[in-house]
């Protein structure tokens, strides 16, 4: 009995059978398809595959320059944001002096 979880234990710790010159992705996926791999490691090893297996989904900006660098694009935008917005105008409502006189029943909370 003893030397059959011997051998268990041998086949365990066995290395994977990968080609010469082998990429991290190779040995993950050869690690993970391997069954005499415990659960734990296989799952682990497809994990850590599955980013090189299936590319992110990104969002991506396409821009059309005209002609223009980025760099020189950019030196703009810095440029123009150093100076100050322009304020519009205060509106300002003129009253008649006589308006002003009166009781400011408008303006009074009861």
């Amino acid at each position: 009995m003893l030397a059959t979880v011997d051998a268990a234990l041998a086949e365990l710790e066995e290395e994977p059978v990968v080609p010469e010159g082998e990429t991290s992705l190779q040995l993950l996926q050869a690690i993970y398809k391997n069954r005499k791999q415990p659960l734990n490691v296989r799952v682990r090893c497809a994990v850590e595959a599955l980013a090189h297996e299936y590319p992110r989904v990104s969002a991506v900006q396409v821009s059309h320059m005209n002609g223009q660098d980025f760099a020189s694009a950019l030196e703009r935008a810095i440029e123009r944001s150093k100076k100050p917005l322009p304020l519009p105008a205060p509106k300002t409502i003129e009253h008649s002096p006589q308006e002003m006189k009166g009781p400011m029943t408008r303006y009074r909370r009861w």
